[in-house]
């Protein structure tokens, strides 16, 4: 009798025991993301590194760049340490829904389909394509590039912006890629050309005031991307996001890599 009293108690212990490891369990898989990262004290990111300027390895061999600083921010912020793993375009959105990351900061554009696979903060970039020529070539919209010489690489996303919205008489010269439009440009064989804003500031610090940016063609908007259904960590990721736009942290750390303000972003 005493010993079927003990083995009762034993399995009565067991069973309790079982109860608070599958609830202790239950809890720790329905915490989310930012409760993890608090909880740890360290935020890992996957990011791009070769995607200058966006992202890219310094001289140590170490990500850089205007993701990795906005990722730095982030973990500030938050503050924690941050922990960054390259990632490429292929792989950073399976790395971030197999838990090898916490979140991305990944030159990552908005779009209907990776909103079904992630969900996106407010923006924190832009990744403009503009027409970009000489102060005094008069050009404020499409329209203005009729019998206008306009260079662009070909087969690029610019190259099909600048054909979609040019008049028939606009002349588009294109270029094997953008540093031979960009040459183009500053030897006065085309009147304005198609190009991201990274290139014009390139062209801007090689050729002061002669050039400036006449329209912008598209803009993309880049966000952070974390795992879907986690409410709370998209809420404090966009309070982070919205504060250093705000207070103009992000457009500075933009200034810094791209040469130019930050754009206005709207929220998606």
């Amino acid at each position: 009798m005493f010993v079927m009293k003990k083995m009762r108690k034993l399995v009565g212990a067991t069973v309790l025991a079982g109860c608070a490891a599958l609830a202790l369990g239950a809890t720790s898989a329905a915490a989310e993301t930012i409760d993890q990262v608090k909880e740890k004290g360290e935020l890992t990111i996957g990011m791009l590194v070769d995607f200058p300027p966006y992202g890219i390895l310094n001289t140590e061999n170490k990500p850089d760049g205007y993701d990795a600083d906005v990722a730095r921010q982030l973990a500030k912020d938050l503050g924690v340490k941050v922990n960054i793993v390259p990632v490429t375009g292929p792989n950073r959105i399976p790395y971030l829904l197999t838990n090898k990351v916490d979140m991305l900061v990944a030159s990552l554009a908005i779009t209907p389909e990776r909103a079904k696979q992630v969900q996106f903060s407010h923006p924190y970039s832009a990744a403009q394509i503009v027409v970009f020529g000489g102060k005094d070539t008069k050009i404020a919209k499409a329209e203005d590039l009729a019998g206008k010489r306009i260079g662009v690489a070909r087969a690029s996303t610019q190259d099909i912006a600048v054909t979609k919205v040019a008049p028939k008489d606009a002349n588009i010269r294109r270029f094997d890629d953008d540093a031979s439009a960009m040459q183009a440009l500053l030897s006065g064989q085309v009147d304005a050309i198609g190009c991201s804003t990274t290139v014009a500031a390139q062209i801007a610090k090689r050729s002061p005031d002669r050039f400036e940016n006449k329209f912008v063609l598209l803009q993309q908007e880049m966000a952070v991307a974390m795992r879907p259904g986690e409410a709370n960590t998209l809420k404090t990721v966009n309070e982070l996001v919205d504060k250093n736009i705000q207070n103009g942290e992000f457009s500075k750390l933009f200034q810094k890599w791209l040469g130019t303000p930050l754009p206005e972003l709207k929220k998606s």
